[in-house]
């Protein structure tokens, strides 16, 4: 299935695939035929007849190697050139699938490990396009032409070079791939693991240090190590193990072809020629064959990441995207009747206010107690369990997606910053800013003078997830992009709760003054920040809110 959904992939680069089977076939024949030829010159100074004069098969064997290596070079450079165009695909189809499949679907899930499988896991799959597919159709193609010729000689020889290319192109693959089991799986899974370790030792390191936890956190690590380590070691023995099975029976299979020949030639079945090109044949027409071996323990890791990275690919959103739907303006938003579960715990329960058009609407309440989640519904980043969450009397499940992020800017309590400038981060709300928009953006967020300040003013890297930059300057960056959006409906959720009174009196007067045309709601512990807010709502212990 696995190995059916990969090659489907394959599809818009069938041409290329062709190309990369017919010069391999041809390049390996090429290979054969000079060792074969190479026979067909001993008999001629044995004295024997040959199909060709010497000068000939001389000339012959040069052109073949001459060929080889052009066919060689030519067949590698159509499998990588498939292989990475395939790569850049999948990874364009994971991304995608991702941004589906975020946030609901992604909640909680190990950063770590996901990268794992973006990076290393899809890479791993280069080994399939590269390395089996047409290897797989040039073993195919291969063994049935020498078949053919080793046949022509005597037809118990062509059987038995049959017997000898299942042997070590498809049996001994096969009991490699059961011997290792779901080895391959676990490798991946326990890589997945140790990169999510180490990601998150990385994020913690300040921690680890307050705290004296270094040496313990070291033990953690080198215990996934060890086991990784033990999972790879059992993988490579089975592919030592089966490499040592592959030549023993190479050389026994020779001995065989040598053995039979022999008798057929006491039997007068066969002249010398039947026993010399034969045996030389067999002798240099394993390397197909010998390639599908290899890859009898080495396809056990890579269908493992392929099934990580299917997994990604066949999972269902929590919500999809809407389109093709009648275009909706902002003339307010709603909640009726909304209840909402994750999972078995109830967050929200028969939750029901208005959110008039123009005005702030305050929603205060202890920690824990769904604030947060309502405003995650009304982006529509998970479906509310009943009830209805409305913009302009519509159910935003009927609006589409993309005029619903064009209606709305929502600020988190944590701003996440890319490792990148100021500017860079603050055009992830508006693509094509001026920079006049943007001083105006971050004045209203109070963080322009500081900014300008800074060495290389907007253009200032901020450090790997903003960790050069105080928490209060990343929320009012945070702030800036969502006043730079300039969307008619604010989400606010504790917009601030980092920062001091001075900033946040600038705070909100910049959003009390621009809230002509605008409709915000805005989530707070404070009950200062509440002070501009034009109605109340505070959440209480039975999961509901309360105009107050």
């Amino acid at each position: 299935m696995v190995m059916a959904r990969l090659i489907g992939l394959v599809r818009p680069l069938m041409g290329f695939m062709v190309m990369a089977v017919v010069m391999g076939l041809a390049g390996h024949l090429c290979a054969s035929f000079i060792t074969i030829f190479g026979g067909y010159a001993v008999l001629g100074l044995l004295g024997f007849d040959t199909p060709l004069g010497l000068k000939a098969i001389f000339v012959s064997v040069v052109l073949f190697a001459v060929l080889r290596a052009i066919l060689r070079y030519a067949e590698q450079s159509c499998n990588h050139f498939i292989a990475f165009k395939l790569l850049a695909l999948i990874r364009d189809k994971v991304f995608f699938a991702l941004r589906s499949l975020a946030p609901a679907k992604l909640e909680g899930r190990d950063r770590g490990d996901l990268i794992s499988v973006i990076t290393s896991d899809i890479e791993l799959l280069e080994v399939f396009y590269a390395h089996t597919i047409s290897p797989a159709a040039i073993a195919f193609l291969y063994t049935f032409i020498m078949c053919l010729f080793i046949g022509s000689f005597h037809p118990a020889l062509g059987v038995l070079a049959l017997l000898a290319y299942l042997a070590v192109g498809i049996v001994i693959p096969v009991i490699t791939s059961k011997l290792s089991g779901t080895d391959g799986m676990v490798f991946r899974t326990e890589s997945g693991n140790l990169s999510g370790f180490v990601l998150d030792s990385l994020r913690g390191l300040s921690e680890t240090i307050q705290y004296g936890r270094g040496k313990e956190r070291l033990t953690q690590m080198n215990e996934k190590t060890d086991a990784l380590s033990e999972t790879e070691k059992r993988l490579k023995r089975t592919a030592g193990r089966n490499m040592a099975v592959t030549n023993t029976a190479i050389l026994l299979f020779d001995l065989c072809m040598l053995f039979v020949s022999m008798v057929l030639y006491q039997k007068a079945k066969v002249d010398f020629a039947g026993v010399l090109i034969p045996t030389v044949a067999l002798f240099s027409s394993f390397g197909p064959a010998v390639a599908l071996a290899n890859l009898g323990s080495t396809l056990q890791n890579t269908f493992a990441a392929a099934n990580r990275v299917l997994d990604i690919l066949d999972e269902t959103p929590a919500v999809r995207d809407v389109a093709g739907r009648e275009k909706t303006a902002f003339e307010g938003a709603a909640a009726k009747n909304v209840s909402f579960s994750y999972g078995t715990e109830t967050i929200l329960d028969d939750v029901s206010l208005e959110i008039p058009k123009g005005k702030i609407t305050g929603i205060v309440g202890k920690s824990g107690s769904g604030k947060s989640t309502l405003l995650k519904l009304f982006m529509r980043f998970w479906e509310v369990g009943n009830g209805s969450v409305e913009i302009s009397g519509r159910d935003i499940a009927g609006i589409n997606t993309a005029d619903l992020r064009d209606m709305e800017s929502f600020m988190t309590q944590e701003t996440h910053l890319f490792h990148d400038s100021i500017r860079s981060n603050l055009r992830i709300a508006k693509l094509d800013a001026t920079d006049a928009e943007m001083e105006a953006a971050c004045q209203k967020a109070s963080i322009h003078d500081f900014i300008m300040g800074l060495p290389q003013g907007y253009d200032t890297p901020v450090g790997e997830l903003g960790d050069t930059l105080s928490g209060g300057e990343r929320q009012r960056l945070g702030l800036a992009r969502t006043f730079l959006h300039d969307a008619p409906f604010l989400l606010l959720d504790e917009p601030t709760s980092n920062l001091d009174s001075l900033n946040e009196a600038v705070i909100l007067k910049s959003l009390r003054e621009g809230q002509e045309g605008r409709t915000t709601v805005l989530v707070s512990h404070r009950q200062s920040t509440m002070r501009i807010a034009d109605g109340v709502y505070q959440m209480r212990n039975d999961s509901r809110f309360y105009r107050r």
